[in-house]
């Protein structure tokens, strides 16, 4: 054959046709990838369905209602705002001094009981209720928590996805977290701090800020994130990153607690107006630390009670988890976060019994321990969580039910 006909039969050929490429089918709905999807809800609710198991038997013990036990406290507070705005709590609600005056219940944020009084009044006549209302609240907001300390153990240096499910677990058995179950404003603020820190972290600064805003909403502790997001803002605007969002995140993070303090303000005809309802009633301020140490000193030299005592334990455990976290280099923000929630705790007065509570916040202090649990055989974070969760458990259902203050 000539060159020129294998030419001509080469430009006979059919030219050559690519494969169609095919969409890639969807994914299945398997049980491991659905049990994979729920798993930080999964985890959190079994340890807290643990928690009120044993609530109920020291109900029992104690000849006490779980449903009172569980709306008992600040709870009262919430579900009176809740039902009758700050206009008609009922009378009977005081202070910590016994005492009560027409401004008394601007001590507590609106955030927790719009919501519950929202969702109690959303089928009209006959709905669900405040009390279970204020559970359901809560119980969500836990489990949306949940979801963000995944994403939190997945970012943090070191961590990963099984570093924030043992993250979740440390956080639903905490020894207070007993309030992840009462119709208190905890879980609420977690879930929104949680997330707002998700934000800083991925520099997605209007979930930051967006969460930030609605968290102060909710409690004071807000200070304590608008703080963290407003720095964080301020370095990424310094290095020139994210454009126009980092602005807009640190703008929008201090609005809800700045608005209601300014609104009680308001109301009390003093610009301190909040600050000095909590000192009045709860005698809550400032002190640089002085009366926690005096609590601390004392409790431990006659051991009045098994609650002051562990709260003791607990504040010296915080303070050297602060310190382990910043030698590990975990990330400023959320370690900034935690020193922050224990400044505004530690460094104030008022009551302490409320101590070991208001450090619940400060959730990234259990950042170190899911890190090292996350090293180990799995039957040994095992056995640690479960060891864990019976005694924050134990502790919870006894701080409601056999000792008799506020917590």
């Amino acid at each position: 054959m000539s060159a020129t006909e294998v030419t001509r039969a080469d430009s006979e050929e059919e030219p050559a046709v690519e494969e169609a490429t095919e969409p890639a089918p969807p994914r299945k709905w398997t049980v491991r990838r659905l049990g994979s999807l729920l798993a930080p809800a999964l985890i959190f609710l079994g340890i807290r369905e643990f928690g009120l198991l044993v609530l109920t038997w020291m109900a029992a013990v104690t000849d006490r209602s779980v449903t009172e036990a569980l709306r008992s406290w600040d709870g009262q507070w919430f579900l009176g705002i809740a039902e009758s705005g700050y206009q008609g709590v009922p009378d009977g609600l005081v202070d910590a001094f016994g005492q009560r005056s027409a401004e008394t219940p601007l001590a507590f944020f609106p955030g927790y009981p719009f919501v519950v009084r929202w969702l109690a009044g959303i089928d009209g006549e006959g709905g669900i209720g405040l009390v279970a209302a204020s559970f359901v609240v809560t119980i969500v907001c836990g489990v949306v928590c949940s979801y963000a300390l995944v994403r939190l153990g997945t970012h943090v240096r070191g961590g990963s996805r099984r570093t924030g499910l043992i993250l979740v677990a440390l956080f639903a058995a905490t020894p207070m977290s007993i309030v992840l179950s009462m119709a208190y404003s905890e879980a609420m603020f977690c879930a929104l701090a949680a997330w707002s820190l998700v934000g800083v972290l991925e520099k997605r600064w209007i979930l930051a800020g967006v969460c930030c805003a609605a968290a102060g909403l909710v409690r004071s502790t807000g200070a304590a994130l608008v703080l963290v997001v407003g720095l964080a803002a301020i370095v990424a605007i310094v290095k020139r990153r994210d454009g126009w969002r980092p602005w807009v995140g640190g703008v929008i993070a201090p609005a809800g607690l700045l608005g209601y303090l300014a609104w009680v303000g308001a109301q009390t005809g003093e610009w301190d107006g909040w600050f000095k309802l909590q000192e009045r009633g709860w005698g809550t301020g400032f002190d640089g630390g002085a009366a926690t140490v005096k609590f601390s000193l004392e409790a431990l030299a006659d051991a009045r009670s098994v609650l002051e005592v562990t709260t003791v334990g607990l504040i010296v455990v915080a303070l050297a988890l602060l310190v382990i976290g910043i030698v590990r280099k975990v990330e400023w923000p959320l370690m900034l976060y935690a020193g922050a929630v224990l400044a505004m705790d530690l460094l104030a007065n008022g009551l302490m019994n409320s101590k070991a509570r208001l450090m619940l916040p400060a959730f990234t202090l259990l950042i170190p321990v899911a890190l090292a649990l996350a090293k180990r055989k799995p039957s040994t974070a095992v056995l640690t969580l479960c060891a864990l969760a019976v005694a924050g458990s134990w502790f919870g259902a006894y701080s409601i039910t056999s000792w008799g203050y506020a917590i």
